[in-house]
């Protein structure tokens, strides 16, 4: 599995998608690749990994055969993307372990965690389990790995209650994702903010 800057071996997101076959001059080339990098993150955003190889090719304004003398296949342009993003979150958890106040340092990611999850149906579904295809789990067991440090830091000075499993706080922040319907009422544009608000009060040790 490769990161997404490094598909294929090569330097960067768009170098990864280049190829030397063909006669199109370079920037034509390059401007295939980012178009298909762009439209690849739209529409795993948009579907979730339903997304077929012809919805990104469409997206991007190029034909299939362009696309797959970019891409090896669809399942590595989708694992790139996705594994680039798990990366990018699990990042941000080490680094709210930085901050000096445990319960803001958790809540800024719990911030981060929910809103990239609440806007891209892909990442929700990989994290949900739906990817194993893709071969994500290690970086899924890393990002595993630094929420659990970041909620027993919490636990350990006070901030978040003792009686909540480290496990619990996954699952309960993706119930802060929500449903396009229920009971007949429609999500508020801002209903994973207001959901996490609701969450997060709580997990806090009561004051």
């Amino acid at each position: 599995m490769f990161r997404l800057s490094r598909l294929l071996g090569m330097d960067s997101a768009v170098d990864a998608l280049l190829t030397q076959s063909g006669n199109a001059p370079r920037a034509d080339a390059r401007r295939n690749a980012e178009r298909l990098i762009a439209a690849a993150r739209q529409v795993l955003d948009e579907q979730g990994l339903d997304a077929t190889t012809r919805d990104v090719a469409n997206r991007a304004g190029v034909g299939l055969g362009t696309l797959y003398r970019r891409v090896p296949s669809l399942d590595a342009l989708l694992a790139a993307i996705l594994t680039d993003t798990i990366e990018e979150m699990t990042d941000r958890a080490w680094r709210a372990l930085d901050d000096p106040d445990p319960w803001q340092g958790f809540v800024d990611f719990a911030e981060d965690y929910v809103r990239l999850r609440a806007s891209s149906c892909g990442l929700h579904d990989a994290l949900s389990g739906a990817g194993a295809h893709l071969d994500l789990e290690p970086r899924i067991t890393r990002l595993r790995r630094a929420m659990r440090q970041l909620v027993r830091r919490a636990q350990d000075t006070g901030v978040i209650r003792g009686d909540v499993d480290w496990r619990d706080v996954p699952f309960v922040l993706a119930t802060a994702i929500p449903a396009d319907h229920t009971i007949g009422l429609t999500p508020k544009p801002d209903q994973w903010r207001r959901n996490l608000r609701v969450i997060l009060t709580g997990l806090r040790t009561a004051e």
